[in-house]
């Protein structure tokens, strides 16, 4: 684990410990954030006093500009460092605090009673971590922590407005959980497919329906794919990975990320492999090349689930990640990185609870490892608006930390196009019709993929059974930045005044590229389901994606790293364009898919022979 757990006093110890040593005036401190509470999340009560909570601290990054020119000159196939990514070491330096920083916060922490003894820190000390009560908290924030209740029925504890001593304003960028009510969720929409869809394993000639024949060096994309049934060999063989055999799997690696107590079973990876990638079958429980991590009391439950998880779907999100990484790049080694969720707030509950947003916790911990996979697909995501800006820009840095490490981010982009139709309105307490961009897509230290379906042509995916349409649009927190200038300006100029006040024209478009999304084959609870989503095309893009980077590694060069400064000079060649459908949404006809890059499905889908070409080519 990235921190250290730290000895936790009892309470009664703590009261003595605050009174020990006078603090900084009252009078200096100052509103440091503020956020609205979101409109499903309704205040039920005072928090209690008592109830524990696990503070994180960031503090100021010192040379993150610096660290931004690293990552932007190692990614851009014309700066002639390209491909010389960063090491952890070099990483840390560049994003450690500044020793006044450091020593600011801890005397303001020891003036509250905390000594260094019972704090924990990230490896470069940009992160400090103490659990504490919630009393004792309110006191250093001087703020007010309450209950808050979801319209689905679970709690969080949390701050809306919190404070510092002005002096600390320079040197914290934020501090958790204290004002975010982020809720990540997978990116997949038919969460509980329809009685049809369900398909029992042993009945072998209705799955030889959807199924094709066996993979051979001339099987066309009509003879491998089911426009109702997406399989692995549809995919290898739409994406032209069918005849492309692995050269270092080991040396290359890929991993994806499993959040709020989804895990992939292993039993259920193995009878989809075995009927739709038999060759793989055996990576289902082979720990070498299916590996799954535990971080912060992740899930990793192997036996059935009971009544109540089948009723949730729990490990669908799980499964489908794993059976399409593994269908598609075996026998590169794969990474499942479970990490504990959000448990929600109970009454009387004093154990020390983790009620930070998971892509923090997940970050910090992949951040601390030395041995990283080069690509990393995640297919969770939510609202920006429900996450604090200066929150959300810090979790973005950290991401820049890893592209800058040369690994290869991959998102989904959503599955309500442009947002949800009946919800699209800003949470300022203006309540302004808006569209509602995503976040982590638009974090632009990311690769954003958007979702298509059918083949010939790919459209941009939508289903009216269960209101899926791939996600598209422009962030409201980060600005384009200039890699994208020359693909989204004339986009954004091609709309005109359509959907105007709707969305921020200058902000960071997404998805980056697509990939098939729609009618995904997945195995779970032993039977064959059908799952849409952009959690379907954003683990089928990174598997094609790592693919690419076994031929560079194999070739002796560097790996594919931060794709987005390659993709919109010459990547973006290589890719098929999608020209039908949009991210339609809020009452709107959304963001239309056209010629060259659109906020439905980026440059589009890989063509994996031209985009190992480019990708030898730049190297």
């Amino acid at each position: 684990m990235l921190f250290v757990a730290a000895a936790f006093l009892a309470f009664a110890g703590l009261s003595g410990l605050v009174s020990c040593s006078p603090v900084h005036s009252r009078s200096s401190y100052a509103v440091k954030d503020s956020h609205h509470v979101p409109r499903q999340w309704t205040r039920i009560g005072q928090a209690p006093a008592d109830h524990v909570v696990k503070l994180e601290i960031a503090l100021k990054q010192s040379q993150f500009d610096e660290l931004e020119r690293h990552l932007y000159e190692v990614s851009d196939p014309d700066h002639h460092r390209y491909g010389e990514h960063l090491d952890f070491d070099e990483v840390n330096d560049l994003i450690k605090p500044g020793d006044d920083s450091l020593k600011l916060v801890h005397e303001w922490l020891r003036d509250h009673g905390i000594g260094e003894d019972r704090l924990s820190y990230s490896p470069a000390k940009d992160w400090v971590k103490v659990s504490l009560p919630v009393a004792h908290v309110e006191r250093l924030l001087n703020t007010k922590y309450a209950v808050y209740r979801h319209v689905d029925g679970t709690h969080l504890v949390r701050a809306p407005t919190w404070s510092l001593p002005t002096h600390l304003h320079k040197h914290i960028d934020t501090i958790q959980p204290t004002n975010s009510f982020l809720r990540a969720a997978p990116k997949k929409s038919n969460v509980m497919p329809i009685a049809e869809d369900e398909q029992d394993m042993s009945d072998l000639s209705a799955v030889q329906r959807i199924k094709a024949t066996s993979p051979s060096p001339d099987l066309t994309v009509a003879q491998a794919c089911n426009v109702s049934a997406v399989t692995p060999l549809c995919l290898r063989t739409l994406y032209g990975t069918i005849n492309y055999d692995p050269k270092v799997p080991g040396k290359n690696k890929i991993g994806f990320t499993n959040y709020l107590s989804e895990t992939a079973n292993r039993s259920d990876v193995f009878l989809f492999l075995n009927q739709f990638r038999p060759d793989a079958a055996e990576a289902a429980f082979n720990m070498a090349q299916f590996r799954i991590e535990i971080i912060a009391n992740g899930d990793n439950q192997q036996t059935p689930n009971n009544a109540t998880q089948l009723a949730a779907g729990k490990d669908l999100e799980g499964n489908l990640d794993a059976e399409t990484i593994l269908g598609i790049s075996y026998p590169t080694p794969l990474i499942a990185y479970n990490t504990g969720g959000s448990p929600p707030f109970k009454p009387d509950d004093n154990t020390p609870t983790n009620t930070n947003e998971p892509y923090l916790v997940w970050v910090q911990y992949v951040l601390a490892q030395r041995d990283l996979p080069q690509v990393i697909s995640t297919s969770y995501g939510d609202d920006e608006q429900t996450v604090p800006q200066a929150y959300a820009r810090r979790v973005c840095n950290q991401f820049a930390q890893l592209g800058a490490r040369g690994v290869s981010l991959l998102f989904a982009s959503g599955d309500d196009g442009v947002g949800p139709d009946g919800s699209c309105f800003t949470n300022d307490g203006k309540n302004t019709s808006a569209f509602l961009p995503s976040f982590p897509a638009g974090c632009p230290y990311v690769t954003t993929v958007g979702a298509t379906k059918n083949f010939n042509p790919e459209v941009a995916a939508f289903d009216p059974r269960n209101g899926f349409v791939s996600g598209g649009g422009f962030s409201n927190y980060f600005q384009r930045p200039s890699y994208q200038d020359a693909a989204v300006t004339p986009y954004v100029t091609s709309l005109g005044d359509q959907f105007k006040g709707l969305y921020n024209k200058r902000g960071r478009g997404y998805p980056d590229i697509a990939a098939q999304g729609q009618l995904f084959q997945t195995v779970w609870n032993g039977t064959i389901r059908r799952l849409d989503g952009t959690s379907a095309s954003t683990p089928a893009a990174a598997a094609i994606l790592s693919l690419v980077n076994d031929s560079l590694l194999a070739a002796g060069k560097k790996p594919l790293g931060f794709l987005n400064l390659w993709l919109y000079k010459r990547g973006y060649k290589a890719f098929t364009d999608v020209l039908s459908g949009a991210a339609t949404g809020c009452g709107t006809s959304g963001f239309p898919a056209v010629k060259g890059w659109d906020a439905v499905t980026g440059f589009g889908t890989p063509y994996f022979p031209r985009v190992r070409a480019a990708a030898l080519n730049s190297s």
